[in-house]
């Protein structure tokens, strides 16, 4: 039954707070019994009273604390008549044991009472107190019992919270892991439309695609990357596309500069500016635009991807809530997941032949610049 390891202890079971709090609530009572007796007219020494007080309590505060070292553990997760079987008669034990220390410390007290022997006055005292005493025990042995409790329920959240998080990160996993084969066919698609018009264009964007590949492979399983490294991987993929449109696209990227180191999403752009192309610059022959925006707005970024090409009215595509294809319901879910509310994604028809999609999201810029990846150089 005894388990003698020290319990895991909240900071006020320190022996010098959990003492002095004893020690204080009896200086709290000698001051309530002195009052009393001025009121009642008679003379104390209030010396008597305070030092009588606080050392009962000074000594059932130590009493306490050795008993939450001794059995601590026990107490927190005993079954309930047990612990009542084991408890009851070592209250009734501790309480006769501190009396009589005390009546042995105070020989003078009840100051009320004229000088008796001290058996005679164990017994007067034992009358008196030991059911206060028996109540001193079972409060302090219910405070180790809350202990546990608070304990058991503290623990059941983190591990709740833990759960939690592992199962966003694990969903979160599973998104990034539908985007690279869908990027990669996407890729290998392109690069199968020009193998048989310009060799050359084809062989370039192989050599640029390993790039990418390369950078992915460096992030590894990383949730987060700096906006930087995620531009970096953008720009390869632009350069990648512009093999392939051969000057049907005029490309501009704007970047706050102080965002450099701000983290964001990993592949968060990619799949946006694909849509773009996919879907809205590949339908035109000529004079295609694209722009890529990142501002900061107080604490937060604006992200902006603006292409030419189709309205959204040609795609079917709802304006502000609506999925088109892998790329965006997967970005959203990403958002979702890593900010919750706080991040917003919206699709907007800026006129009938250009298109918007707009993200917010929090901004978060770490407390020291983060390792970047391995930047890809390609001819």
């Amino acid at each position: 039954m005894w388990r003698k390891e020290s319990p895991k202890a909240p900071v006020f079971m320190q022996p010098a707070i959990f003492i002095s709090a004893f020690v204080i609530l009896g200086a709290l009572f000698a001051l309530q019994e002195w009052v009393s007796f001025r009121e009642w007219g008679v003379h104390v020494v209030p010396g008597i009273v305070f030092s009588s007080w606080t050392v009962e309590f000074l000594i059932w505060g130590c009493i306490c604390w050795i008993l939450w070292r001794l059995l601590g553990s026990w107490i927190q997760t005993a079954k309930i008549l047990p612990l009542i079987a084991w408890i009851v008669p070592l209250s009734i034990m501790t309480g006769i044991a501190e009396e009589a220390f005390f009546v042995f410390l105070f020989p003078h007290l009840p100051i009320t009472e004229r000088p008796r022997g001290y058996l005679r006055r164990l017994t007067l005292s034992l009358d008196a107190e030991l059911f206060n005493n028996m109540v001193i025990f079972w409060c302090a042995v219910l405070l180790f019992r809350g202990i546990g409790y608070y304990e058991r329920y503290h623990e059941k959240e983190q591990a709740a919270a833990q759960l939690e998080i592992q199962l966003a990160n694990a969903k979160i996993a599973a998104f990034r892991m539908q985007l690279n084969p869908h990027f990669l066919f996407n890729a290998m698609n392109s690069i199968s439309s020009l193998m048989r018009v310009d060799i050359e264009a084809a062989d370039s964007m192989l050599e640029q695609l390993s790039c990418l590949m390369r950078m992915t492979l460096e992030r590894g399983d990383a949730q987060l990357i700096t906006l930087h490294d995620e531009m970096e991987f953008i720009e390869t993929y632009l350069a990648m596309q512009a093999e392939r449109y051969a000057g049907r696209v005029t490309q501009a990227v704007i970047i706050d500069p102080e965002l450099h180191d701000a983290l964001v999403p990993v592949m968060l752009l990619q799949p946006l500016v694909e849509n773009a192309f996919v879907h809205g610059l590949s339908k035109i022959q000529a004079h295609g635009e694209l722009s890529v925006a990142v501002r900061r707005r107080g604490e937060a970024m604006e992200l902006s991807i603006v292409n030419s090409g189709v309205g959204l009215s040609s795609r079917n595509v709802p304006t502000t809530t609506g999925n088109h294809g892998i790329g965006l319901a997967n970005v959203r879910s990403r958002l979702l997941l890593h900010y919750g509310e706080r991040a917003s994604l919206s699709i907007t028809e800026l006129d009938d032949k250009k298109v918007q999609v707009l993200i917010w999201m929090p901004l978060y810029l770490p407390p020291y610049p983060p390792d970047a990846i391995t930047k890809c150089v390609t001819k």
